[in-house]
């Protein structure tokens, strides 16, 4: 299938796999590719985690948010230490996660960065997340997301 779900299955975690059509043309209509997600599976968007790659004093890292939210990166790089932080150059962050962007997982990546899942992941029993592909979300328990990616969980969305 995908890096994403292969690494998931290597960790021995609980996961389902949620496929759904994808409109290559929802972003052309203002939807965001999270947005999409949770319309096309029918649920809370509260519920789905979009992964956005940023670059924090030139380190890239993972920020899990939902998709309902927007990332705060004053908050993102304060959470890994740095003095600031922005959002990826668009083809760094695919070269470095080995996934095309609306389908970037924060799992299964290239090569691992740190990682930084918003508090409110644990509000949930169940999150989705990116499956690696556009058209694929992955259903996991939070505490699994967070030791699969190793990551460290606060208030990163506003």
């Amino acid at each position: 299938m995908t890096p994403a779900v292969i690494a998931l299955r290597a960790a021995g975690v609980a996961f389902t796999v949620h496929e759904y059509a994808h409109d290559p043309r929802a972003q052309e209509k203002g939807q965001s590719f999270g947005m999409e997600a949770a319309a096309e599976l029918g649920l809370d968007p509260d519920r789905v985690y979009k992964t956005l790659m940023a670059s924090a004093d030139g380190r890239l890292v993972v920020a899990v948010v939902p998709v309902s939210g927007r990332l705060d990166l004053k908050a993102l790089a304060r959470a890994v230490g740095a003095s600031k932080a922005t959002m990826a150059d668009l083809r760094a962050a695919e070269r470095a996660t080995g996934y095309v962007a609306g389908g970037i997982s924060p799992f299964g990546q290239k090569r691992a960065h740190p990682t930084v899942a918003d508090e409110t992941v644990e509000l949930w029993e169940t999150v989705y997340v990116s499956g690696g592909r556009r058209g694929v979300d992955v259903e996991i328990a939070p505490a699994d997301l967070i030791e699969v990616t190793g990551a460290i969980v606060t208030d990163i969305s506003r």
